[in-house]
């Protein structure tokens, strides 16, 4: 576990070092809050809805902003040899490297606590904190699950801009293939891969927290999703490691 947290400390101190964190956290609360309140006073309703209905759409193009260069720039400037002779194991790096991105979106997500109880304060009968509760909880599995991906998918490249584009382009099929959509069409052909469809979609799990519903399905689900995606890459740097 120490092995893990110093692992945490150093990518998370590098976070700061670099432009990164500060661009992706004044990027989203500036054009968030923006859309947010422009949608606010026009509906005329204190509702964090608009909110959180937005957020899968910013956390698809700014978090893998975040995991891009997680394996990227270690193969690229060749660092990666350096930090596997240390002793320290393959799944402790994994999971000190996606630990300090998932650190990262837990601060993201406080910094927009206080437009929360603003509204609140607005609100002539306040939020309810039960559902305010849900969506920030499905919003960081939701965001939790894109880092997963995005360190995947930059363990396998070590170009920074493709692992990005790669990492929106997964992320984004893993979204759409749950909606409405595609399976309308696909249940045409094969109505039986409706029900699995719906399951694997990301967007359908985070939905029901939005409306102020933990199932343990949805939760048994991005922890499934995280694990699944941390596996693979850990085992994609065994075997570069092993190359």
């Amino acid at each position: 576990m120490s092995k893990i947290a110093a692992v945490w400390r150093r990518e998370f101190r590098q976070f700061w070092l670099s432009p990164v964190a500060y661009i992706v956290i004044c990027v989203f609360l500036v054009i968030s809050t923006w859309l947010f309140m422009k949608g606010f006073f026009i509906v005329n309703d204190a509702s964090m809805d608009q909110l959180f209905g937005l957020i899968p759409w910013f956390f698809l193009f700014l978090l893998p902003a975040l995991t891009m260069r997680q394996w990227a720039e270690e193969q690229a400037s060749g660092t990666i040899e350096l930090l596997m002779t240390q002793p320290v194991s393959e799944r402790e790096v994994v999971w000190g490297k996606y630990l300090s991105t998932v650190t990262l979106l837990a601060v993201i997500l406080i910094l927009t606590v206080p437009l929360t109880l603003t509204v609140s304060a607005l609100s002539q009968n306040g939020l309810d904190g039960g559902v305010v509760f849900a969506n920030y909880l499905g919003a960081f599995l939701l965001g939790s699950a894109f880092l997963a991906i995005g360190g995947w998918i930059s363990s396998f490249t070590r170009n920074q801009i493709i692992a990005f584009i790669l990492s929106i382009a997964v992320i984004f099929g893993l979204i759409i293939v749950g909606e409405s959509m595609v399976t309308i069409f696909i249940g045409k052909g094969a109505s039986w891969l409706v029900p699995a469809l719906e399951y694997i979609g990301l967007r359908q799990h985070y939905g029901s927290m939005q409306r102020g519903v933990i199932d343990t399905r949805d939760l048994f689900y991005y922890v499934s999703v995280i694990w699944l995606f941390l596996y693979l890459t850990t085992r994609a740097v065994e075997s570069r490691r092993w190359s």
